[in-house]
């Protein structure tokens, strides 16, 4: 017969045990009824400083470190922009309001440390109790941050100056506040670049913001983690910063020498300078006027009077200062008027339906369709060669060249050139301009005629400018750029913005006459005015006469180079309706080109042309003269 088992849990346990498990489980529920108890009373009785100490690890360890955005400067190096660091005052009211003793001493540093009102620290702790975060001032300088932090460290004399901590930030100065406004642009909150640079390199200049992070190690002590902001990169602009200071005190002057001359106002609707290297398409200096201070550029006090901003409408000050911002340079478009001519007389050279033989008559005014179009000067400029007619800015002469030139051809270098086409130029603003321009099926006789000598179709200042240069150089069409590099924060050089030579346009054989020809313009013809003394200077004067015609309302220009062989700089000057009586004076465009090439080509070594002591001399009347002309 089978042995039964024992069933254990059938087993009968002793009184004895049971007495046991019975005190055991009752020290167990003691124990838990006293560590109740005992959370209980250390909340009531100091849960709020307890908070506090998570609270404050929270804002001084869990916190974002902010990126530094990178400089901009000059193409030696000298800060256009760069983010200085400065701290906000925060506040914890929750702090101050906990204990009746820190309110007058806290708010007492609050307002002599940082400028502040006394009744404003307190209006804004008491909305607010609860807050464990009110900015109460921002962007203090460091010099201030160490003020007040040497006075919180001093506990012995200000132990009840409580629940102020200062949190690091950064803000972004222009130490030479308007000048080359247009080319940098500025910042708005949270470093989004707004026109120029600033916005075009806007990524490349913004870096990531870091984090230090708290928290509790295996022992319960408190660890900290540091992640490091990665700040932006800088950027290396191609504008040099003496060239652009003579180009925009030399704006100025001319502005404060015009202002309210013929009506109250500017000295012109807009000036517009670039200079520019022709044998890469660098940028050296792009300025326009008005300008405005990149520090503040929603200020209008230097433009409108007190009471003139207060009759205004928040409208009208948001298209007056989206005006001003707009950079002229790159956005505004107009016709060029004369300074055209050489690229018609190129495109013929280039074609062969030129060769520099040919023999004009200008009686004044020429026939086309049905239109009598004349010629600036109605009297005639009588017998002229193919130089003389552009020495002369003969209308003339260019209609009959567009004729032999033909619609078709004529349309093609128009587009050759780079004209009602993007110039690619690292600006923001560039607008759409290809419907500016006639097609060959759009294009009737006199739009041909009047095409030629630079009327009826519309161009930029860069547009202008790039095409140029490829005159200058031979023929190389460079992309217009205003950087030329990048580096990091250490200044390794992480890219070179090399220049882009984008197409061909003309030979250099060509290249060689036109320069001869525009020589003579300055030393033979219209651009007298623009003479710098010692330099070969060539170029070309323009009068265009603005819609609707016959209004009295003109854009002048010139736009020249030196030397004469290898041109090493080409400046460009646009005045779109000088405060004058008579508008339709070039010598205003050309006595301001030589003002600024006077100076600048000193300083860029431009190469002085034989016999650079004889002296260069314009006189007033001829000036006149040569202006009427053209």
């Amino acid at each position: 017969m089978a042995r039964k088992k024992k069933n254990f849990f059938k087993k009968k346990i002793s009184g004895l045990m049971q007495r046991k498990l019975v005190m055991l489980f009752g020290v167990i529920i003691l124990a838990f009824v006293f560590l109740i108890g005992w959370i209980t009373y250390i909340n009531a009785s100091k849960g709020e400083k307890y908070t506090k100490v998570v609270l404050d690890q929270q804002q001084y360890n869990n916190r974002t470190i902010p990126f530094k955005r990178g400089d901009i400067v000059d193409r030696n190096g000298t800060k256009l922009a760069t983010s200085e660091r400065v701290y906000n005052v925060v506040v914890d009211a929750k702090v101050i309001t906990s204990n009746k003793k820190y309110m007058n001493p806290t708010v007492k540093v609050l307002a002599e440390c940082f400028s502040l009102k006394k009744k404003a620290i307190r209006t804004q702790v008491k909305k607010n109790p609860n807050s464990r975060y009110i900015v109460l001032k921002k962007g203090v300088s460091y010099a201030k941050a160490q003020e007040f932090e040497k006075i919180t460290a001093d506990t012995k004399h200000n132990p009840n100056v409580q629940g102020v901590w200062l949190e690091e930030d950064y803000t972004r100065q222009y130490p030479y506040k308007t000048l080359a406004s247009d080319v940098i642009g500025f910042t708005t909150n949270g470093n989004v670049g707004s026109n120029g640079i600033e916005a075009s390199y806007n990524s490349i200049l913004n870096g990531t913001d870091g984090r230090e992070y708290g928290y509790l190690d295996e022992s319960s002590g408190f660890e900290r983690t540091v992640k490091e902001p990665d700040n932006g990169s800088t950027v290396v602009s191609t504008i040099d910063l003496q060239v652009q200071s003579i180009v925009e005190q030399h704006i100025l002057a001319f502005n404060e020498e015009h202002k309210d001359e013929e009506t109250e106002g500017e000295g012109s609707k807009n000036t517009g300078v670039i200079v520019m290297n022709p044998q890469n398409g660098e940028i050296l200096a792009e300025a326009s006027y008005p300008n405005y201070d990149l520090n503040h550029p929603r200020d209008l006090t230097k433009y409108y009077t007190k009471a003139q901003l207060k009759k205004m409408t928040d409208k009208e000050k948001l298209n007056i200062l989206n005006d001003l911002w707009n950079n002229y340079c790159v956005s505004n478009t107009y016709e060029p008027g004369s300074t055209f001519k050489p690229f018609t007389i190129s495109a013929g050279l280039e074609l062969g339906d030129l060769t520099g033989n040919e023999n004009y008559v200008c009686g004044g005014v020429l026939h086309v369709g049905d239109h009598d179009i004349h010629c600036s000067n109605r009297s005639g400029h009588g017998p002229e060669t193919l130089k003389q007619a552009l020495e002369n800015s003969c209308n003339v002469a260019l209609m009959q060249i567009g004729a032999s030139i033909g619609t078709e051809e004529f349309c093609r270098y128009q587009r050759l050139f780079g004209f009602g086409e993007y110039t690619g130029i690292d600006l923001p603003g560039e607008g759409e301009t290809s419907g500016l321009l006639y097609t060959p099926a759009t294009m009737d006789p006199a739009s041909l005629a009047t095409n030629a000598f630079g009327q009826n179709f519309n161009v930029t200042m860069t547009q202008m400018a790039a095409s140029f240069c490829s005159l200058l150089n031979g023929g190389n069409y460079y992309e217009p750029h205003v950087v030329k590099q990048i580096q990091d924060e250490n200044g390794n050089v992480t890219e070179n913005k090399d220049p882009v030579l984008v197409k061909k346009t003309i030979s250099k054989e060509t290249s060689d006459i036109i320069k001869d020809y525009m020589l003579g313009v300055v030393e033979e013809g219209t651009g007298a005015s623009a003479a710098v003394e010692g330099y070969a200077v060539g170029g070309k004067t323009g009068t265009a006469e603005k819609l609707p015609r016959g209004n009295g309302k003109y854009l002048v220009s010139f736009i020249g180079y030196a030397p004469q062989e290898n041109p090493q700089v080409m400046v460009y000057v646009v005045i779109d309706e000088p405060n004058s009586a008579v508008q339709a004076n070039s010598g205003y465009a050309t006595q301001l080109a030589s003002q600024i090439m006077t100076d600048i080509f000193p300083y860029l070594g431009v190469e002085k042309k034989d016999g650079a002591s004889d002296t260069i001399e314009t006189s007033a009347e001829e000036t006149t003269t040569q202006t009427a002309q053209e």
